[in-house]
């Protein structure tokens, strides 16, 4: 196969360039706290984001379900985590996290070997669970703030900061050098069905104001995943 230069998603790569400007032109500083300034028109874009997921991608998630048997999404779902491992290594590291760094070495080894290119989860029996990094965490270990809240038209709500983190993490994703657009396209395609089957079962927790929750529901996560479980009453990211 041959090997192509390190591609963006260029839906990503737009986004993270327009909230860098909107950031800039509304004043706001990277190093405020996480605030929704664009509420109005981040409401807009999450309608658009509600009515394709209503009539395209939770359907086809539907049929891909129907479709295959559970063993099959299961090994699908380890695939897809395994082959993102590298960018948790990476962030594990540059947050000088070294001993799980090492440790999620060994699980990313152990997985791609044994457990036949990651389609089986052979390390977390053996004692090393999986861990979540992203380098919008360790820009916040660096001390950068969030800023705003933005809601992109397909990718959805995030903060300047992990928006911004997307981009060294397209960049620190393995199949960005090895695969072509197509293939690329078909590898999200995948990944956003497991995904949409995962959070089926989350629709029943929705109440109040839809944008709201989704919103603090974000917010939440990042924070939680920021403080590696340690939890404050505030937003942090």
């Amino acid at each position: 196969m041959k090997v192509e230069p390190p591609k963006l998603r260029p839906i990503k790569m737009f986004a993270a360039s327009v909230m860098l400007a909107l950031t800039l032109l509304s004043g706001a500083s990277v190093a405020e706290e996480v605030y929704d300034p664009f509420e109005t028109m981040n409401r807009k874009v999450q309608r658009f984001n509600d009515a394709g997921d209503k009539y395209v991608i939770k359907p086809a998630s539907k049929l891909y379900e129907k479709a295959t048997p559970r063993i099959f999404r299961t090994g699908v779902k380890n695939f897809l985590s395994n082959l993102s491992y590298p960018v948790v290594i990476g962030n594990q590291f540059l947050q000088g996290k070294f001993a799980l760094g090492m440790e999620d070495t060994a699980r990313f080894v152990f997985n791609s070997t044994f457990g036949i290119a990651g389609l089986f989860d052979v390390a977390t029996p053996w004692g090393l669970p999986a861990h979540d990094e992203d380098f919008g965490q360790t820009f916040a270990k660096w001390g950068m703030k969030p800023g705003p809240y933005i809601v992109f038209p397909l990718w959805g709500g995030v903060t300047l900061r992990s928006g911004l983190g997307d981009i060294p993490d397209t960049l620190m994703y393995p199949p960005t050098y090895v695969l072509s657009t197509a293939e690329g396209v078909g590898l999200s395609t995948l990944w956003t069905l497991n995904r949409r089957l995962e959070l089926s079962d989350a629709e029943n927790l929705l109440s109040g104001d839809r944008y709201i929750f989704f919103r603090d529901a974000y917010l939440q996560q990042r924070e939680y995943l920021v403080a590696d479980g340690e939890i404050e009453d505030s937003f942090l990211d």
